[in-house]
């Protein structure tokens, strides 16, 4: 029988659950849904920064929605890391590290990008839009 290896009962080619692509490959569920909430999170809130101080002119949303993709690939990527990396000792801790590094990724995007410090904004006062949070800061 061509494809059968003899004695253990498994295909030629198929990987068994222990193999270190498979703890690559569970990273990818979740860095596709927490990355692209980052995304769109990071997306509005720029968006809304830049509303807010008048950055810019029209072009900002093909600004954004050309940063959406970026963003989104950017944020995923480390989940695959953490489950290829942590994740083959310390299962617990990936999910935790993960949302820890994908909050912190969005807040840096959004004040880096959305709060440009070099920006002369006469609307936002040290360029910090008035619905920013007090207690985060930029």
């Amino acid at each position: 029988m061509a494809g059968v290896i003899m004695g253990s009962g498994t295909e030629a080619g198929a990987t068994s659950p222990s193999t270190p692509s498979s703890s690559w490959s569970r990273g990818g569920r979740p860095g596709v849904l927490f990355g692209g909430l980052a995304a769109v999170v990071s997306v509005v809130a720029i968006g809304r920064a830049w509303a807010a101080c008048d950055v810019g002119g029209g072009g900002n949303g093909i600004t954004l929605l050309l940063l959406t993709p970026v963003i989104w690939v950017a944020a995923a990527v480390p989940w695959l890391v953490l489950h290829g990396t942590l994740g083959r000792r310390h299962r617990g801790a990936t999910p935790v590290v993960g949302l820890v590094f994908t909050v912190w990724f969005t807040w840096f995007l959004v004040t880096w990008l959305g709060i440009p410090d070099s920006y002369p904004a006469p609307l936002c006062p040290g360029n910090v839009p008035p619905w920013w949070p007090s207690f985060l800061p930029t």
